[in-house]
């Protein structure tokens, strides 16, 4: 009988999740679940899940634990019979443990990127707010310079991406990471990854799920699509 496989992946701000993500799904036939993107998805509709993310966003708040693990677990349950890889998800401890009591993860990749690749990075990128679109001027520039490719709407940069407020981001990431990947590490399901081009990690990204998913034989049955 062939068996799911569930996966995510961890990294800080600028470390090429998005990515790699999606070169994974594209690869291997996994459903991909995007947690930045299903809360941007939530605040189009006017569904329960939209009403509650945005009375946080609204007010600038960060969305909390109960009502993310709430609202991705639920969507996890409409993918129940997929393989699925999950980025931006789970974020803290308590996110991990709640979604430890549903699902075994068979892998967690952590991208351990450096500070100053991270800085280049970042300072580089720009973003189209309603679709989530990333471009990053040094090496995906959009075709037009300020504007998405699609809508031909401005793009922007977040203050949160300037050099200035980069290291006090850096910093809350490692805080509030390091239980999550020590938990993962403990059940022996974490691999690091580093190095300062995506390209260069991707093969040895690629080989491990080769070998890892091989044993799963992955049933093609699943025809929800996740973002």
């Amino acid at each position: 009988m062939a068996k799911l496989f569930r996966a995510a992946i961890v990294g800080p701000p600028g470390s090429g999740k998005g990515t790699i993500s999606k070169r994974i799904a594209q690869s291997f036939g996994l459903q991909y679940l995007s947690g930045g993107h299903f809360l941007r998805e939530s605040l189009k509709g006017d569904t329960e899940a939209g009403v509650l993310v945005k009375t946080y966003v609204e007010r600038n708040m960060l969305v909390p634990d109960h009502v993310m693990t709430r609202l991705m677990l639920h969507r996890l349950e409409q993918l129940n019979s997929c393989s699925w890889l999950l980025d931006g998800f789970p974020q803290t401890l308590a996110q991990a443990l709640a979604l430890n009591n549903l699902y075994q993860l068979d892998l967690v990749i952590s991208l351990n990127i450096p500070y100053e690749t991270l800085r280049e990075r970042l300072s580089d990128r720009w973003i189209h707010p309603p679709s989530g679109r990333v471009y990053n001027m040094g090496f995906r520039p959009p075709r037009v310079q300020g504007k998405d490719d699609i809508t031909g709407e401005p793009l922007i940069q977040h203050d949160d991406d300037k050099p200035e407020a980069l290291m006090v981001r850096l910093r809350h990431y490692k805080d509030v990471a390091k239980p999550v990947i020590d938990l993962y590490k403990s059940q022996g399901i974490l691999h690091s990854f580093s190095d300062t081009d995506t390209d260069q990690i991707w093969p040895s990204i690629s080989s491990l799920l080769s070998t890892k998913i091989h044993t799963h034989q992955l049933p093609n049955t699943c025809q929800t699509q996740a973002h």
